[in-house]
């Protein structure tokens, strides 16, 4: 039965008319002066987490959010729909190393999904690893798995609390026991087994001191080696640079175990180096192969010493070329696959061929190209994302997963040869994906940009008449947003809300011309994308200002948040969350010094300028009636410190000049968002949802 037919709607005089005393939040006379303005910043206190004050502030701000969405009358019912949505199988992508296949699956409600392994494609699977052993709450959480090349030991990283720090341990596949190798203080770095599976690499940083860890900035990545069995201060160190201490490094070896190729990359910039080192030759130093910042150059796979790489070196939308290590200049570059109308987002080499996956306006279409012979599309089931394509080059059959907006994902298996498909895994549903339409349109952004977005919502909507719309974005980075399964999008298409997705500037989905529009002092572009959308979907009549919400996470935090301050009437309802919300000190916490690619530096003059025209902490003005706000954080995001909420909360709740409330809701021992336990995710929907819902869906509904 459609959830809009059984659930109780009430009128929203309850949660309005309740009480908001908010925490009293002392100003402070700190002022700086940046390139001659002079800027204040009176919440700065609230970046110290620790201290006395901020902890009785943000538990009181907690409380406060508590109350009002536990008093809000639609969320029990949400909570329990959401809870029977989220009940389903869900699988990972499998990954074959020796005899044995890898992949996660959760049954349905378990806080976190086990790793199962089996021998090969019809043999029963059995339990490898199960995190939901590790902790009572489910906030211990499984960060990552590598196999070594035979299948005999896998490295498995434990992160605690949603921290962006990840311990290594390796364990025998055979056995399930774990050795002694602990490795720790690592973050944002692969593993690269050594060809005989007896260690491998992995990049880390320096302890922090006592107390900094969710805070001190990370910088001077270092890559070593481990040796099984010996203790990590043991461990060779293979490439470090003090001279640029913004350089991380990601290493790969070849899967003919000749070569260690490691990518060079300076914060988020798409741009990076590429050394190499023949693993017969370890006694040498790394040799630079690319060692200018001209492109990006993803390696891809490699015959003897022909080396495949995926790059926007030449070709904006996304190229295949071929190095040869015995002639590595660039007059012998060989193209394999030239740039294409649609960007090339993906490519996965097999000595069979590679397979592309290509972005058609923000959706997935995928090519079977042999090294010799004609390429041929492989069928997809709609208008959805794929993902995996998984295994090594020798390999003659690979897994990949296929999602829509109203569909989970399913597992196929593909045969690299015939080019045949086979369903491998499929969740059992408790609704009815044919129930829903996804369509993309096309609108106008302010400068004339023509951008597309997706659509969904329940079949049988009426469209003669405006609904309660949810306007989701990101915009940045280069990450593109192609279509999804989301329970809690699912839960609101089903309530009678429209979703809406737009594919801003900023993203990746047109190659680099369309990133690097939305960035730096172009950042403006992707409001411009944002609100032109909210526009469109008024004009059209899908909705109106009252019954519009938007939500956003991390720079789709930053995303709702500016564009609420440019256009507080647009909306009937905002959340942000997780995100980067003070845009002149974003870079002095953690990684956020690795963003000046996208956002540009508050010490640069110009880009100072454009960061403080839209940045939210700086841009609230009191006197103004906001919409309905929930900020969203969580005590342990070491990705987005959280002080960025804490300022804006402040701020916004200071400067309220209307009766809308402004909440800021904190989840504790979560992080950024990876490994939060389904628990927390439920009730975090259940937020979400019941907030829009009472604000955004008209007192006259009735079943």
């Amino acid at each position: 039965m459609p959830f809009l037919l059984w659930i109780f709607v009430m009128t929203h005089g309850l949660a309005v008319t309740m009480p908001l005393d908010y925490p009293p939040a002392h100003r402070s006379e700190v002022v700086e002066t940046h390139h001659g303005v002079k800027v204040a910043d009176p919440y700065r206190w609230l970046e110290d987490l620790d201290a006395p004050a901020t902890r009785r502030w943000v538990e009181a701000e907690a409380r406060l959010a508590r109350r009002f969405l536990d008093a809000l009358p639609e969320r029990p019912t949400i909570r329990r729909r959401l809870s029977e949505l989220w009940n389903y199988e869900r699988f990972g992508i499998p990954r074959r190393a020796g005899p044995y296949l890898f992949y996660s699956h959760n049954d349905g409600l378990q806080n976190q999904a086990v790793i199962l392994v089996q021998k090969g494609a019809e043999a029963p699977p059995r339990v490898l690893i199960d995190p939901n052993r590790f902790s009572s709450d489910g906030t211990l959480a499984l960060a990552g798995i590598e196999p070594s090349p035979d299948g005999r030991w896998l490295a498995w990283g434990l992160s605690e609390a949603g921290s962006d720090w990840v311990t290594w341990k390796v364990r025998e596949v055979a056995t399930g026991r774990d050795r002694p190798d602990e490795l720790k203080w690592v973050k944002f770095s692969t593993i690269a087994w050594s060809p005989d599976g007896s260690g491998f690499y992995y990049a880390r940083y320096d302890p922090p001191q006592a107390g900094e860890a969710l805070k001190a900035v990370n910088r001077n990545q270092k890559l070593y080696y481990h040796r099984l069995g010996d203790p990590q201060a043991k461990d060779r160190l293979v490439l470090a640079r003090p001279d640029h201490p913004d350089w991380s490094f990601a290493a790969t070896v070849t899967d003919d175990g000749a070569y260690l190729i490691v990518e060079v990359e300076q914060g988020t910039d798409p741009r990076n180096l590429v050394y190499y080192q023949p693993l017969d030759r370890t006694d040498r130093p790394l040799r630079p192969l690319i060692d200018q910042w001209r492109a990006s150059y993803r390696f891809l796979g490699n015959h003897g010493s022909r080396l495949w790489f995926l790059t926007d070196d030449e070709a904006p939308r996304y190229r295949v070329i071929a190095i040869d290590l015995e002639r590595p200049e660039r007059e012998h570059w060989v193209e394999v696959v030239p740039e294409q109308a649609d960007t090339l987002e993906a490519a996965r080499y097999f000595d069979t061929g590679l397979v592309l996956t290509y972005m058609h306006h923000a959706h997935h279409r995928v090519v079977l190209q042999p090294h010799r012979g004609a390429a041929r599309v492989l069928p997809l089931p709609g208008l959805g994302s794929v993902v995996g394509f998984t295994g090594r080059s020798g390999d003659t059959d690979t897994f990949f997963g296929w999602t829509s907006f109203n569909t989970p994902t399913q597992v196929f298996h593909l045969d690299l040869t015939s080019g045949e498909i086979r369903l491998f895994r499929a969740p059992a549903l408790k609704f009815n994906p044919d129930d829903y339409v996804t369509r993309q349109v096309f609108y106008r952004s302010k400068d004339g940009t023509r951008v597309p977005m997706f659509i969904s919502h329940r079949k049988d909507l009426d469209r003669q008449r405006p609904h309660p719309t949810l306007l989701y974005g990101y915009g940045g980075f280069n990450i593109s947003l192609t279509p999804w399964f989301s329970v809690k999008h699912l839960a609101w298409m089903e309530m009678g809300g429209i979703l809406a997705v737009p594919n801003l500037r900023g993203g990746g989905e047109y190659g680099r011309a369309w990133h690097e529009a939305g960035t730096r002092t172009r950042k403006q572009n992707v409001f411009d994308d944002f609100i032109a959308a909210a526009r469109w979907l008024i004009e059209q009549g899908y909705t109106t200002p009252g019954q519009l919400g938007s939500h956003g996470a991390s720079n789709g935090g930053l995303l709702v948040a500016a564009v609420m301050l440019q256009e507080p009437r647009l909306f009937g309802a905002v959340v942000p969350a997780v995100g980067v919300l003070d845009m002149l000190r974003f870079n002095r916490f953690t990684i956020g010094w690795a963003w000046t690619s996208d956002y540009g530096s508050p010490e640069d003059p110009e880009e100072f300028k454009a960061l403080l025209a839209y940045s939210p902490v700086h841009n609230v003005r009191s006197g103004t009636a906001y919409p309905p706000t929930l900020i969203m954080t969580a005590d342990h995001d070491d990705r987005v410190y959280p002080a960025h909420s804490f300022k804006f909360a402040a701020a916004l709740q200071a400067a309220q000049a209307g009766k809308a409330p402004i909440l800021l809701r904190v989840e504790r021992r979560a992080g950024h968002g990876a490994g939060k336990p389904v628990s927390k995710r439920i009730d975090e929907a259940a937020d979400l949802l019941a907030f829009l819902y009472h604000f955004l869906f008209p007192e006259t509904t009735s079943p």
